[in-house]
């Protein structure tokens, strides 16, 4: 991959990568700087990349999820960490915390499984097809489409009910 096809490629895939982990996140500093290490990643390995196991975009995105997995496992080990050697909060205060910062989209993607969150994110977030999702996942198109199915159809039940 020349220069100029890395520019090409960033170009048309930086604006999607960056709404499908805003979206996947809900943090768009922590999407941007995902976003920034993706194409870091990619412009050191661009040698590797190979057309045969898929499009450059299934790759791009391949990279940001793994990128995003590690700061995910990153952070749960700090937190675990952070845990250990604070004093616990006074009882309430992390609860109230919990709920200023929910809001009614954020609790029910919550309530996906990851499998169905992931696909949904990469299919409304980062605009990827269900079969682009398919190659990026390893897994077969039907298994995708069900995913994204259940997914919206858990979301639309979950949004639509009343408020308590």
């Amino acid at each position: 991959m020349r220069d100029e096809e890395f520019e090409r490629l960033y170009e048309e895939h930086a604006a999607g990568l960056l709404a499908f982990l805003a979206y996947r996140t809900g943090d768009r500093a922590l999407a941007e700087d995902v976003v920034a290490d993706t194409f870091e990643r990619v412009l050191r390995a661009r040698r590797r990349f190979d057309p045969r196991r898929g499009s450059r975009k299934t790759w791009v995105y391949w990279i940001a999820i793994n990128r995003l997995r590690d700061l995910q496992r990153s952070r749960q080990s700090e937190q675990r960490a952070l845990t250990r050697i604070e004093p616990a909060a006074p009882s309430g205060v992390a609860e109230l915390e919990t709920i200023e910062h929910q809001d009614e989209l954020t609790a029910a993607l919550a309530q996906l499984s990851v499998e169905e969150r992931e696909a949904s994110a990469l299919r409304y977030g980062g605009d990827l097809t269900v079969p682009e999702i398919a190659r990026l996942q390893g897994e077969r198109l039907s298994t995708v489409e069900g995913r994204v199915y259940r997914g919206l159809r858990k979301l639309r039940d979950l949004l639509d009910r009343p408020a308590p």
